[in-house]
């Protein structure tokens, strides 16, 4: 299994979670977020913007999932056609053991059926 956790823009994060939605991943965790990246922030006349507001999403998916996920949210994620500075980033690592807290049990692959079981 793998986590996948993606930082996007505010206004782009609604468009990321239907794209999942709509490819079979409802089960998503969402989280406010400031930060900044490469570009270190945003200037506007004198003042400096270090800590630009984006969306955190975190979802876990079968290790076979992995390149359909990212297709679905670097597809609705990016700017316009060509992307821009602050479309967010991915980042992909293992998850080792996951645990349904109402029942106790140990899955062996993430529950993608529905976003009741979460």
């Amino acid at each position: 299994m793998l986590m996948i956790r993606t930082i996007v823009r505010p206004e782009k994060v609604y468009e990321v979670m239907q794209g999942l939605l709509d490819a079979g991943y409802p089960s998503i965790t969402k989280i406010p977020v400031v930060g900044r990246g490469k570009q270190r922030g945003l200037t506007v006349d004198d003042v400096i913007y270090d800590e630009i507001p984006k969306e955190m999403l975190f979802l876990v998916v079968a290790d076979s999932d992995k390149d359909f996920v990212v297709r679905a949210i670097l597809d609705n994620a990016k700017s316009g056609a060509d992307g821009k500075f602050g479309d967010g980033k991915i980042f992909i690592s293992a998850v080792e053991e996951v645990y349904t807290i109402s029942s106790g049990e140990k899955e062996s692959e993430p529950s993608l059926t529905s976003a009741e079981e979460a």
